[in-house]
């Protein structure tokens, strides 16, 4: 889930899709402050860090570059480690050299 790629995390950061009590809740109880904002439809307002979620259009700008590459975004590997090794020269080209 969630939590499984947050290992190092303090603040998990996520749109509103991600808005339930029970993400919350989890991530709560494994350390991790959710900034999540709530959806309209809400009953409660949810209080969230507005200055910390601003910054969540530089992990969707990373993702965007690393779509970019075609074998990427399709993802023509089975294996898993593969893909990761995919991912891992996508970021080395697009964001070091």
């Amino acid at each position: 889930m969630l939590l499984h790629y947050a290992t190092g995390a303090r603040y998990l950061l996520a749109d509103k899709g991600y808005d339930a009590n029970a993400i919350r809740k989890t991530l709560r109880q494994n350390g991790k402050v959710p900034v999540i904002p709530g959806r309209i439809n809400r009953k409660r307002k949810i209080a969230y860090d507005k200055r910390r979620y601003k910054d969540r259009h530089l992990i969707e700008n990373a993702f965007c570059r690393i779509k970019d590459f075609r074998r990427a975004a399709t993802r023509y590997d089975k294996l898993a480690r593969n893909f990761l090794s995919t991912i891992a020269l996508a970021i080395l080209v697009a964001f070091w050299i």
